[in-house]
């Protein structure tokens, strides 16, 4: 074993310390007994802050230790290495280079042994993927997400662009799901491309080594969906002056490859091509600023010292306004801003600075780096939770931003793919954030999934039922149903299921599907069933695994802790990242949405219509 991985055990030994586990324990008891979200703020606060040392203790299993082959390398250290994110992740750790770099192990939040097997029996068995999509998730009209716009579906896509992503799917061996005799599937059996295997897995491992996949793209929060993967993407991406990156308005497509049309790339719609532009927008008038502050600075620095606060800047958009926008319990919103800015808050922050090393009282940023006890790496169970595609609409009204005129009623399907281009031909940036930020998203909840993506053609022509492939792929990757998952993570499982949702209809479409067996529940049937807590867009059950990762990824990347300083950002791009939001962000690039945000204290939430005056349809 290295020093490093006998440091990590020291680590986790130290952090399950009598009196942490005490204010775990005291947290749990709490939280089974009344719930979090039912205490006043200063009390469910200090229950969340003991949740989360609790699965900091208990909920991060590193598979980097299991037997592997043909890692990943990271290349020779340098100087620069220091105070530069690198293109794929690695030397982010220093001392353990491979951390969290592309082409590395998930992790889990649950016991290595306790990972469910994937057999066909158990990935296809009843009710299958497909009947739970039919059953169970199909929209027949959309349940809007009424305290937030769809910029929050944008904002979600873009982040998983950065986070994780299992790689192509292989052709050979699909799985095949069987179909109900009346369901109007146009191919039977259903067939279901397989998650790619880890190409780093140790063959002489056996079977007995729990079943690992590789996250083809960087770990961290490195804001790699802008800048890409890899040295090649990355010099594809770049102008070669004042560090400025490629927009779609010089003719330059921003994805990594400009020779690829690309609208063929999976997942390609409106909502992604709205922040690729505009956080592309964002890295060009950081570097402006650079240049201006420091004009000696060649295109090399301000590439990578703009990389540094456009990323600390999306991370800090999306951990103090997007996720609070989306659980806007007050209690959660609170958390929140203790993560960036500890219980001293922002405006001691901007007063005074950092008044403590402690991340509790000023703070993640600019803390002690701490992997709690486990190599980082981002995990199944974090993947599972994310896929929230009822948050997408099918029915889009684009509208003019100077008067609300409609300009054209699109579907998903008209903004998806190849179409979406010719949507970006006729109608300007300004008018379809205008748009995005005054239409509700959907509710993430049963009977809401997008009509589209059930039948949704990939690029390379295959129909695939999306509902279907996330009920799927968390049984493929052993991830455990609903109740297990609960337990594992120290919640109470549902004992019935009336007791799983308040909706007494859903209870009872569920007890039919599942044979009256409340084990067998799907992980995402159940989180998108059960009761939300005041002013969530998505599952408790859920959360769970926010409170722990949503801290973790920050406190583990030296870039967001002990890096996190103006000798690295620059005294400039430090301040950049203080006084800027998600509303800055679109006003710098467009002023004349002005009227549509005044006064609002969140982009994410509805904006004003020129119409009327108020937002969200």
């Amino acid at each position: 074993m290295s020093t490093q991985r006998s440091l990590f055990r020291r680590s986790r030994s130290a952090s399950a310390s009598l009196p942490r586990r005490i204010v775990g324990g005291l947290a749990e008891y709490v939280d089974r007994r009344i719930g979090w979200d039912k205490l006043a703020v200063l009390p469910g606060l200090a229950v969340l802050f003991g949740l989360r040392m609790k699965l900091r203790q208990e909920n991060l299993h590193d598979t980097t230790h299991l037997p592997s082959v043909n890692l990943p390398d990271p290349g020779p250290k340098s100087e620069k290495h220091k105070v530069n994110r690198s293109a794929d992740g690695s030397f982010n750790d220093l001392d353990e280079p491979r951390m969290g770099m592309a082409g590395t192990r998930f992790n889990r939040n649950i016991p290595l042994d306790k990972i469910p097997s994937a057999t066909p029996e158990d990935v296809l068995s009843r009710p299958n993927p497909r009947e739970v999509s039919r059953a169970l998730l199909t929209r027949h009209e959309l349940i809007p997400a009424e305290s937030v716009n769809s910029l929050i579906s944008t904002w979600l896509q873009f982040m998983i662009r950065d986070w994780f992503s299992h790689g192509t799917s292989p052709e050979d061996r699909p799985w095949e799901v069987p179909l109900m005799d009346d369901d109007p599937w146009p191919e039977r059996p259903m067939r279901i491309t397989r998650t790619p295997d880890d190409p780093t897995r140790d063959p002489r491992a056996g079977a007995d080594m729990p079943d690992t996949r590789v996250n083809v793209s960087s770990h961290w929060w490195d804001a790699s969906q802008v800048y890409g993967s890899s040295e090649a993407e990355q010099r594809q991406l770049r102008t070669g002056e004042l560090g400025r990156l490629r927009l779609w308005d010089d003719e330059q497509t921003p994805f990594p490859d400009p020779s690829r049309d690309p609208s063929r790339v999976p997942g390609f719609w409106l909502g992604l091509v709205i922040m690729q532009n505009l956080f592309a927008r964002e890295h060009n008038a950081i570097c402006d600023h650079l240049h201006a502050a420091y004009p000696s600075w060649d295109d090399e620095e301000l590439f990578q010292r703009a990389r540094l606060v456009n990323s600390a800047l999306i991370a800090k958009i999306h951990t103090v306004e997007w996720t609070p926008a989306v659980i806007s319990h007050p209690t959660t919103v609170k958390a929140l801003q203790t993560n960036w800015w500890g219980v001293a808050g922002e405006r001691v922050h901007n007063l005074l600075g950092r008044i403590s090393g402690s991340e509790l009282v000023s703070g993640i940023p600019g803390a002690k780096t701490d992997h709690y006890g486990a190599p980082f790496a981002l995990t199944e169970e974090f993947v599972a939770i994310y896929r929230m595609h009822p948050l997408i609409r099918d029915d889009w009204h684009l509208r003019s931003a100077v008067d609300d005129e409609t300009l054209r009623h699109c579907t998903l399907r008209d903004i998806s793919g190849p179409e979406a281009l010719k949507v970006l031909e006729t109608t300007s940036m300004a008018d379809l954030l205008y748009s995005f930020g005054t239409l509700h998203p959907g509710l993430v909840t049963l009977h809401n999934f997008p009509k589209f993506l059930q039948e949704f053609q990939r690029p390379d022509g295959h129909l695939q039922d999306l509902a279907a492939t996330d009920i799927l792929r968390s049984r493929e990757l052993g991830v455990p149903r609903y109740n297990e998952f609960r337990r594992l993570l120290r919640m109470k499982p549902a004992a019935s299921f009336e007791d799983l949702t308040d909706n007494p209809v859903w209870a009872d479409e569920i007890k039919r599907l599942y044979g009256n067996d409340i084990e067998k529940v799907d992980l995402t049937i159940g989180m998108y069933a059960e009761r939300l807590p005041a002013g969530f867009t998505f599952s408790n059950t859920a959360f769970r695994i926010f409170i722990l990762m949503a801290s973790v990824r920050l406190s583990s990347d030296r870039f967001f802790t002990e890096y996190y300083t103006p000798e690295v950002y620059s005294k400039a791009g430090m301040a950049w990242i203080d006084d800027n939001t998600m509303a800055t962000v679109i006003l710098r690039h467009h002023p004349e949405l002005r009227p549509a945000l005044a006064g609002l204290t969140n982009a994410f939430v509805p904006w004003h219509t020129a119409q009327s005056g108020t937002g969200g349809s």
